[in-house]
């Protein structure tokens, strides 16, 4: 897709950010389905370990991944007017994860701050039940976008032969 150096740059910065970040939502989708056994106290505790560092990698990861997709979208536009489809996927798909991030996720863990892991709110576990949920359908969009940047990486424009393997 990309012919310009700075647009060949966007696409590998897009790639690896938005990979680095569905691996990060992966691995705390992991770790969230493990803490489903654990009681109020426990979950509250871990919880608030979460919260110590972890936005900051999100942030760290999604907001570069979005700003070079978003760069990747307009060079893909500007080749073949016809042909921005697969960046523009991917940037909706990352555009939909921040929206739910900001929407559920986000205040959710600004008031999880606020827990005393002594006593958490008698509600914790329905909070705790949106928070996973928002989360397994960010994570899905998140590995979708960095599903459709590595097609469209790999994806032969028009007209140029496909390599042979032999």
């Amino acid at each position: 897709m990309p012919n310009s150096q700075v647009a060949r740059v966007a696409q590998r910065v897009s790639l690896v950010f938005a990979g680095l970040f569905a691996g990060f939502l992966v691995a705390v989708l992991v770790l969230e389905l493990s803490l489903r056994d654990l009681d109020g106290q426990a979950y509250t505790e871990v919880r608030l370990a979460e919260l110590d560092s972890l936005d900051r990698l999100a942030t760290g990861t999604l907001l570069p991944a979005l700003l070079a997709t978003a760069l990747l979208a307009v060079f893909a536009y500007k080749a073949d007017r016809r042909r921005p489809l697969l960046a523009l996927t991917a940037l909706a798909l990352l555009v939909a994860v921040l929206a739910l991030t900001l929407v559920v996720n986000l205040p959710i863990n600004t008031d999880q701050l606020d827990w005393n892991v002594q006593s958490p709110p008698t509600d914790w576990m329905s909070v705790r039940d949106r928070w996973q949920l928002a989360h397994a359908l960010r994570t899905g969009a998140a590995v979708a976008a960095f599903g459709v940047l590595i097609a469209a990486a790999t994806r032969t424009p028009p007209g140029r032969p496909v390599a042979s393997a032999g």
